[in-house]
């Protein structure tokens, strides 16, 4: 299954006046989506290394929406109900879990250390250390996430490891 995303007005108003003030890259995969091409057409064409963490945020900010999916079969069709936001945390549990935090803590300091180092990502790497609760480490994520494809080698692993931290944060 894949997303189609097309443009929201606010979309189609930051193409003509620019006004929002998006990086260069940000406005060239606001201007590659068209309501026709699935998120996995314009991987293939951008070559972007974080195009989900690209399209959550145009996402996020209302520049984009979910327009349709593609089925397995290749059939598109208008999502049944509205689907999540690419750069969803999952539901938190009623309780605190503090084994799921603590799996969240160690693999965002581990990944930091091992694509970044420790010296470059210290400031960081010592605020996950001390934040409170699943509310203070998701409120680091995109900071953590921005490290990850800042780094040569977490950039071509930034995805995958995106997608397994938010399991457990």
């Amino acid at each position: 299954m894949g997303v189609v995303f097309t443009k929201t007005q606010k979309g189609h108003d930051e193409i003509t006046s620019k006004a929002g003030g998006l990086t260069p890259r940000q406005r060239r995969v606001l201007i590659f989506i068209d309501g026709k091409r699935s998120v996995d057409d314009l991987r293939g064409m951008l070559q972007a290394d974080d195009l989900q963490h690209t399209l959550g945020m145009l996402e996020e900010d209302g520049y984009i929406a979910v327009g349709s999916v593609v089925t397995a079969q290749g059939k598109v069709t208008a999502p049944a109900a509205p689907l999540p936001s690419v750069t969803a945390f999952g539901e938190l549990p009623a309780a605190p879990d503090p084994l799921r935090m603590q799996q969240a803590r160690n693999f965002m300091v581990n990944t930091l250390n091992t694509f970044v180092g420790s010296l470059g990502a210290s400031s960081l790497i010592e605020r996950i250390t001390d934040a409170e609760g699943h509310s203070g480490l998701r409120a680091l994520y995109d900071e953590w996430y921005h490290a990850m494809v800042m780094s040569r080698e977490g950039k071509r692993e930034a995805e995958a490891l995106r997608g397994k931290l938010l399991q457990v944060i």
